[in-house]
């Protein structure tokens, strides 16, 4: 149970004595008085409004600002809600406070005392953190012990007399935030080091609430020609105080007798340069505080050209620095050795750092435009709820390797009853197509390490060497589990980078060939074609594809029971590396260009469509295929089929057509294209 907690069920009348002195009994032995004559203490600090407002500023944006507990990614992170530790950070920290409130009142902690300090309540039976509860820094006192051997550790001693609590915590039971400090364990008490500049402050507030309450008039005396008795000097000051003192008695009129006469005595306001101090010990307290002036509302030297900067000025430097202590504290005593490498802390500083309405969506706009920011990123930053298709990222066409750029389409021949047009549009799709096969050639050489990376190790794991080939048994065991870890592997993380690396580019080339395709319809929507959505299910279909592809392969080098089956898999990995993203990029950038114009000339009403062979090929069947016509929903070919070649009777090739062949390409290595009809 929290001491926080313990002292709710406690006593809760109030006492008054040595063991719960007043405060002007506190102060005195405590010390805490200033230069100025003014006792100053933690407490007695926040009655200074400019040291209160920066106190406040600092506290407040630390509270304020989303606190999420993420869990690390091979690439990226995630937020780990299902961590117990999730919901204390970020929802509730006991259950009498917040999050926020837990969070601005350990700053307020650390920045008046230079400690703030919380016990962790964990649950009895599985030490899961539940709760955290600030310890009240007055009552606190921070220790160092030593072990023995060199080692040393934290103490921390909670003395509360009012409610009978004693106990002495060590470093896995509290959390400690601690500020700017000289032995790396206890920070500055603050306060106590700017008392003389806070005393000053609550000196000239109330010199100058004093002035006010005596009319805004400097003291005097009273001066008397003769000899005046004891009684008769108390007489007349309290004559004097009772017609003049408060402010509801100022510029009274007096009346002199006796050759009595007055004089101002002390130096008025404008020479002593009251308000002058006042304005500069503000600029002490954000001085202390590391602030812009412009947080504690002092607007004096702020313009509309540099109070941004300044903000930026105080995330980056005061505000981040005390950001890192908290995700530092939280890494360091919340999680436990194991979980440190799986989880951290981090807060979200965008909310400070959003400008107005157009320069956030002028960020956007380069963000998306640049392809590091979907539109969902977008609508995420501005609460709004994701959209269907809204996951794609986008990157300029122009955006190639400069060995790559696409000369002009300068226009192919016109094929005998071919439109020109026709002809120049396939052409231009055919250069589109050309300047994505490097991109998409470099993501599958990505892919293609990655399964060698993870493959080799799961079969170093789990296969057989050759020296176990006379144990039967064992082998069929080491085979089963490399087959299952490879088949999780492949569902798994395999899947899912593939997915990631060929979206984005197969998102960008077909919405190019949209446009051109565009070009070659009558008539249709107005606006672009959307393909966003087709293009995620093309996608995934090959993914998928690729996936089952993959492990069927391997799954037939174990099965065969070769002697060395890791030097068979490792074999077939290096086979992957050398030929599969040069055919992938040979097929997708046929395949998908095609298969895109298809959706778009769909849209746009087209009916039919033309099988066009480029005139450079030598195929037979190829060139069997040039001119044949379809309706756009019916396949030119359909599975199960065969394409004859060139050639007459039992001499002539035929090319057996496994799929519902919609669109080019024909086989590998084909270069064909079709055209709206």
């Amino acid at each position: 149970m929290g001491l926080i907690r313990s002292a709710a069920r406690g006593r809760t009348g109030e006492t008054s004595g040595l063991v719960q002195p007043e405060r002007w009994l506190e102060d005195w032995f405590a010390g805490g008085r200033s230069a100025s004559g003014i006792h100053v203490t933690p407490s007695t600090a926040m009655h200074y409004s400019a040291w209160f407002a920066g106190v406040r500023v600092i506290s407040e944006d630390v509270g304020s600002l989303p606190l999420h507990l993420y869990e690390r990614l091979e690439r990226g992170k995630a937020r780990a809600r299902a961590h117990s530790l999730y919901r204390v950070l970020r929802h509730q920290a006991n259950p009498m406070m917040s999050s926020q409130a837990l969070r601005e009142t350990l700053t307020h902690h650390a920045v008046t005392w230079g400690n703030g300090v919380a016990q962790v309540i964990t649950h009895p039976r599985t030490g899961v953190i539940e709760e955290l509860w600030p310890l009240r820094p007055d009552r606190l006192r921070i220790c160092v012990r030593r072990l023995g051997g060199g080692r040393f550790t934290r103490v921390y001693q909670y003395r509360d007399q009012v409610n009978g609590i004693e106990a002495t915590l060590l470093p896995d039971e509290v959390l400690h935030i601690a500020g700017l400090g000289y032995d790396g364990v206890r920070g500055y008490p603050v306060v106590e080091l700017a008392a003389n500049s806070i005393g000053l402050g609550l000196a000239t507030e109330t010199h100058g609430a004093k002035v006010f309450s005596n009319g805004s008039a400097p003291g005097g005396a009273l001066t008397h020609p003769g000899v005046l008795s004891p009684e008769a000097r108390q007489r007349m000051a309290a004559d004097w105080e009772d017609i003049h003192r408060s402010i509801d008695n100022a510029h009274r009129v007096a009346i002199l007798e006796e050759g009595v006469s007055w004089q101002a005595v002390g130096m008025p306001n404008d020479s002593a340069q009251f308000l002058e101090t006042r304005k500069l010990q503000v600029t002490e307290m954000v001085r202390w505080l590391r602030l812009p002036s412009h947080k504690v509302s002092d607007l004096e030297r702020a313009t509309f050209s540099n109070i941004e900067q300044q903000q930026l000025d105080y995330v980056s430097s005061a505000l981040r620095t005390w950001l890192e202590r908290w995700e530092n504290g939280i890494y360091t005593q919340l999680l436990t050795s194991s979980e440190q490498d799986r989880y951290f802390a981090e807060h979200l500083v965008d909310v400070l750092l959003r400008g107005d309405t157009l320069t956030r969506y002028q960020a956007y706009a380069v963000g998306r435009t640049n392809g590091w920011l979907s539109a969902n990123d977008v609508r995420e930053r501005e609460n709004e709820n994701p959209v269907p298709g809204g996951d794609v990222y986008l990157v300029p066409l122009n955006m190639v390797p400069a060995d790559q750029a696409a000369a002009p389409v300068d226009g192919e021949p016109a094929r005998s009853g071919r439109p020109v047009h026709g002809a120049r549009s396939a052409a231009a799709r055919r250069k589109i197509a050309e300047r994505y096969a490097p991109r998409i050639a470099a993501a599958d050489e990505v892919l293609v390490d990655l399964e060698t990376e993870h493959v080799t190790r799961l079969a170093a794991e789990h296969l057989p060497a050759p020296a176990d080939e006379d144990d039967a048994r064992g082998r069929s065991r080491s085979v089963l589990a490399f087959l299952a870890a490879l088949q999780q592997l492949y569902e798994g993380l395999i899947q899912e980078r593939t997915l990631a690396a060929w979206l984005p580019i197969f998102t960008a080339l077909a919405e190019d060939i949209a446009e051109e395709a565009a070009k070659e319809a009558p008539d249709g929507p107005d606006g672009p074609v959307d393909l966003a959505t087709w293009v995620h299910a093309y996608t995934a279909s090959h993914t998928a594809y690729r996936v089952a592809s993959s492990v069927g392969q391997l799954r037939k080098v174990v099965e065969a029971a070769p002697a060395d089956p890791a030097a068979e898999v490792a074999a077939r990995l290096a086979k992957w590396a050398t030929d599969r993203p040069g055919q992938l990029s040979r097929w997708q950038t046929s395949q998908l260009p095609n298969a895109a114009a298809r959706e778009v000339w769909r849209e746009h009403g087209v009916e039919r469509l033309v099988w066009s062979t480029s005139g450079s090929s030598d195929c037979p069947f190829c060139e069997r295929m040039d001119g044949r016509t379809t309706l756009i929903d019916r396949p030119f070919a359909e599975a199960g089929s065969k394409v004859d070649g060139q050639g007459e009777g039992d001499d002539a090739p035929q090319l057996a057509v496994h799929r519902d062949l919609h669109h080019p390409p024909l086989h590998p290595g084909c270069d064909c294209q079709m055209d709206p009809d």
